[in-house]
């Protein structure tokens, strides 16, 4: 796994997107970059466990380089579920499917060049959807359509996943969180020059939510069951069941 040293020059060039460069770098950041990533995905494979059929079909939109398809495999082998993720970016898919491949998974996993945004999306036989950290790179005005269109495709029983990054509704508290968060980032060893440029790539990219927000768009969709299963200072998982 190579380190995520894109932005230790400071310099930013460009807004983030994932292309060839990301994708080498992808699993280091999110290790460094989001908290408490592993346990999450163990908390989803005990919710998955708990309220999923056995034989399941498993979609993770925006899965970037398989890291959560594989875990799930791992966590989860005796329910003999089917794994399916889509994302537009080929390096990241290309990543994807090379690890699957190496860990024997690939009879299990399978990956798909898919714009999630698509209004024509099939997800075939779909019975958890996991939306993580890919929200919150879709424009605000598309996320009740797109969120919408993942509930039509679900049948009763069907669970719906979303991790995200969160904002507050108090402006010092948010503050407050940004600065925490910062903090933790240092502590995985990134620079002030790399924290502030990755900031910044971000700025018009990442999009995120309140709690309340992201809460009220899955009940508004047809998730009559939804609740927030894990939350760090500013980050956060949901989960919405529909009935």
């Amino acid at each position: 796994m190579n380190n995520d040293r894109l932005y230790r020059s400071g310099k930013v060039t460009e807004d983030f997107t994932f292309n060839n460069k990301v994708a080498e770098v992808f699993d280091d950041m999110l290790d460094r970059s989001v908290p408490h990533y592993q346990t999450v995905i163990k908390a989803t494979a005990s919710i998955i466990r708990q309220l999923a059929e056995q034989e399941s079909v498993v979609y993770d939109l925006g899965c970037s380089t398989g890291s959560t398809l594989l875990e799930l495999s791992r966590l989860l082998p005796d329910m003999n579920l089917r794994f399916i993720g889509l994302d537009n970016a080929p390096a990241m898919l290309a990543k994807a499917q090379r690890k699957a491949e190496m860990f024997g998974k690939s009879s299990i996993i399978e990956f798909h060049q898919q714009d999630i945004t698509d209004t024509e999306l099939l997800l075939k036989d779909a019975h958890v959807i996991l939306c993580n950290y890919t929200m919150q790179f879709i424009r605000p005005i598309l996320r009740q359509d797109f969120v919408q269109q993942l509930a039509t495709s679900l049948p009763a029983g069907g669970l719906f996943f979303v991790s995200e990054k969160i904002i507050s509704q108090h402006s010092r508290l948010n503050r407050s969180f940004i600065d925490l968060y910062h903090d933790f980032k240092r502590d995985q060893g990134y620079s002030e020059l790399e924290i502030a440029a990755k900031r910044e790539a971000l700025e018009n990219v990442l999009v995120p939510f309140t709690p309340e927000e992201n809460i009220s768009l899955l009940k508004t969709c047809g998730f009559e069951e939804v609740e927030m299963f894990f939350r760090w200072i500013n980050f956060a998982s949901f989960v919405g069941l529909k009935k």
